[in-house]
């Protein structure tokens, strides 16, 4: 077994502090990442505080983190993936059945036996408890890693795994490129991934928002246009002239206005979960053939192919870089909203 230092919290006051554990050892198929960056998901924030016990119960002791990047330092004697000091990823899950029509389809985070998440969960034993991004090493399958290209600093590149293919995934899948003009709900940890993502795709982009304070950040990172929607008539000229709407926000807000937004057959995806159920008036949709749809990360492929086109146009989250000590102060801070877009933590001098 491989001693595996980590930041852990052992109950829903989310207080989080040094703790030991076990990694299993690495098998043939198996790469071990030293890991230099994770981080934080505002699904961290929900599953170590136990917010979403009614859904996914959290298992303590919690070592969250399924943002994370590092480098490959022993590698089993059957992998052919990765080879010793390359760069590697770990997103939202570390295995799944692999036999299952999700599985062989490449839609290995909806498995039908369950995939095992890369913490909070277990393997597919049922039995070992996975723990996170918030520690110094990871073992994990080969094929369920993911090769990274990129050029200096990593820290940016961590949030790829989650925030980058919970975004990209929904854009690719309903063809957004040249000509369409995009809405991207809210600016945040996710919005900003998609802003950068979809102007990289060749669409006009427009941000909503209700913080005025957030244009220049929306025109720097590429968007054309910027909307602040907390006065409804900055939204009555766009009636009908979107087609595609990506909804990040997490808070609770009306869906039925961006609806509105969409032109003939006009499609609105939602990625964030606000506490309480929308409310979906029908007629929004019928009137204009319109599509509203949900989007829950990618399989292993289509993060990959996620990485290379960030790779291949200079693409990394805007992140600020923090110490375990941290970790406590920056979840106060993401829940406010008041970080320019993502904490990562700086695992490798930690």
């Amino acid at each position: 077994m491989i001693k595996t230092k980590g930041y852990a919290t052992h109950d829903s006051n989310a207080k989080f502090a040094e703790w030991e554990f076990e990694r299993r050892d690495v098998g043939p198929h198996d790469i071990l990442i030293d890991i230099e960056y994770a981080g934080i998901c505002h699904s961290d924030i929900h599953t170590a505080r136990g917010e979403w016990d009614a859904m996914m119960p959290t298992m303590y002791p919690l070592v969250p983190g399924h943002e994370i990047v590092g480098r490959v330092s022993q590698i089993g004697n059957a992998v052919t993936k990765f080879k010793v000091g390359d760069v590697a990823g770990i997103g939202c899950f570390v295995d799944s059945c692999r036999e299952c029509t999700p599985c062989v389809d490449g839609f290995e985070q909806f498995c039908y036996k369950g995939a095992a998440y890369t913490y909070s969960g277990t393997y597919m034993d049922r039995e070992t408890p996975t723990y996170g991004g918030y520690s110094d090493k990871y073992v994990v399958d080969e094929n369920y890693a993911l090769k990274v290209t990129s050029d200096g600093d990593l820290a940016g590149v961590a949030p790829l795994m989650c925030a980058g293919i919970t975004t990209y995934s929904p854009l690719r899948r309903f063809g957004v490129g040249p000509g369409q003009n995009v809405g991207i709900v809210g600016l945040g940890g996710l919005g900003h991934m998609a802003v950068k993502l979809a102007v990289a795709m060749g669409a006009n982009v427009t941000v909503f928002s209700t913080s005025p304070s957030k244009e220049e950040d929306a025109k720097k990172l590429g968007a054309h246009n910027f909307v602040v929607t907390s006065d409804p008539e900055n939204l009555t000229p766009l009636t009908g002239t979107f087609n595609f709407i990506l909804d990040t926000v997490s808070a609770d807000h009306d869906v039925n206005m961006y609806i509105g937004l969409l032109g003939i057959r006009g499609t609105m995806v939602v990625v964030g979960v606000p506490p309480n159920p929308n409310v979906i008036h029908s007629f929004g949709l019928i009137f204009g053939n319109k599509t509203l749809a949900g989007s829950l990360i990618g399989g292993i492929a289509e993060t990959q192919e996620m990485l290379d086109f960030c790779a291949e146009h200079n693409i990394k989250s805007d992140v600020e870089v923090i110490k375990p000590d941290y970790i406590e102060t920056a979840y106060d801070r993401t829940v406010k909203a008041d970080v320019r877009y993502r904490f990562v933590i700086d695992m490798k001098n930690a």
